[in-house]
């Protein structure tokens, strides 16, 4: 017997749940498929959320052949398999294929299905849970429309849910008592994911044992055993979701080990490992920053694990990275400057670039004063020469301040021994 999310898989896109910005009758999506003149598309999201029911969806209603191809195990002899059959009875009302993971496929493998994109004998509904514009090879992305796919909130998911074990109980002969709490409990810690909440569902109903009433009963604690995650509370209204984030990043800034693996396991017990890691990202270019340089590439690294290898083993990769920013020196001296440089230019406080700097190598006949004049610095001593950067009008302006990190002040020693005068006060 196949899975319960399988047999319980909506038919019609009213049926699917959550993506109400999508599916809404009054949403663009909604009406463009509706024409039965499905569009090439790109859907971004987790997993679980519906994707590949919305398009097996849309394949039925347009009357076309679907084929399932998964970026991770598809091979260049698939996609030739499907395109050798364009020219046969199965593909004469065109074929729509559903390519999940488009990211892993190689550039030449997506190369491989332009030519047939480009005329509509083939439709490409492609999903992904990495951002498209990173991963898929730009000529597929400029030939479709990318729609967003989101997390499905506990409430919508808890609707589900409660379907799910009437459809259990009808299977299994026998009522199921199931409270509210263990509603809540797989609902709120599937992370959002419609099919792990089902898998739990089906997992909890073959399993439930008579009560002392001769009742079959699922327990809060076999809830939370399914699950194998808490029931934290992750507010979807973003004030508890933003607050979290915000401990996380302060406690590195802060240079607390303890409290941001603490705050780094709240997020991923939540399921929001993007959150995490894009928080991460950021404090060590911000918080860090030139105190350590080599971080920016290790905390990279260790993201790229996280993501690649998913939960429950992301965890690893990133409370490495976690407590090396909390336990690293720190600095913000870049943040600074880039941002008062900004404030600069936002103010209208651009002016002509110098002379020496353009990009010029002849001047006009009306020149009086012909030549660019720009000094090499590798032609002198120390690999520097004093000449003018700045535009005119903000020749005094100085944005980056060495910070009183060890590795800052070693740059700053360097220079003004190279530099000498021109530095004595910075």
């Amino acid at each position: 017997m196949s899975p319960l999310a399988d047999r319980l898989r909506p038919q019609t896109l009213d049926d699917v749940v959550g993506q109400r910005h999508l599916l809404a009758p009054d949403k663009l999506f909604r009406r463009v498929v509706e024409t039965n003149k499905i569009p090439n598309l790109i859907f971004y999201g987790p997993s679980g959320v519906g994707k590949t029911t919305v398009a097996s969806i849309l394949a039925e209603k347009a009357g076309k052949t679907l084929h399932k191809l998964n970026g991770t195990t598809a091979s260049t002899a698939d996609i030739k398999a499907i395109v050798g059959e364009l020219d046969t009875f199965a593909g004469m009302d065109g074929v729509l294929l559903y390519l999940d993971e488009i990211q892993y496929l190689n550039k030449k493998q997506q190369q491989s299905l332009l030519e047939f994109i480009e005329d509509g004998r083939i439709t490409l509904i492609a999903s992904t849970t990495e951002n498209p514009y990173f991963y898929i090879y730009g000529a597929i992305l400029s030939r479709c429309t990318v729609f967003e796919f989101k997390q499905v909130e506990p409430e919508e998911i808890a609707k589900v849910v409660r379907r799910s074990f009437i459809e259990m109980e009808k299977e299994r002969g026998q009522s199921i008592l199931v409270t509210d709490r263990v509603v809540e409990q797989i609902s709120m810690s599937c992370g959002g994911d419609v099919r792990k909440a089902l898998n739990a569902v089906e997992l909890l109903a073959l399993a439930a044992v008579e009560n002392k009433k001769g009742i079959l009963e699922v327990t809060e604690e076999e809830a939370t055993q399914s699950a194998q995650k808490s029931a934290m509370r992750y507010d979807k209204d973003g004030d508890t979701h933003y607050d979290l984030l915000s401990a996380f990043q302060k406690s590195m800034r802060g240079s607390d080990p303890d409290a941001s693996v603490y705050y780094l396991a709240r997020l991923l017990e939540a399921g929001d490992l993007p959150s995490a890691c894009r928080r991460l990202l950021v404090c060590a270019a911000e918080d860090v920053g030139l105190a350590f340089p080599q971080i920016i590439p290790i905390v990279k690294a260790a993201v790229d694990t996280a993501l690649q290898v998913g939960l429950p083993e992301a965890r690893i990769p990133l409370a490495d990275a976690v407590i090396l920013v909390a336990t690293s020196p720190k600095s913000n001296s870049a943040y600074l400057a880039i941002d008062q440089a900004l404030s600069d230019i936002r103010a209208g406080k651009d002016g002509p670039i110098p002379r020496t700097l353009q990009n010029k190598h002849f001047d006009g006949e009306d020149n009086a004063h012909e030549g660019q004049f720009y000094q090499y610095p590798h032609d002198f001593p120390g690999r520097w020469v004093a000449q003018q950067y700045l535009p005119d009008s903000l020749t005094e302006r100085v944005y980056y301040q060495f910070a009183e990190d060890r590795t800052e002040q070693a740059a700053k020693a360097y220079w003004r021994q190279i530099k000498k005068e021109r530095f004595k006060n910075k």
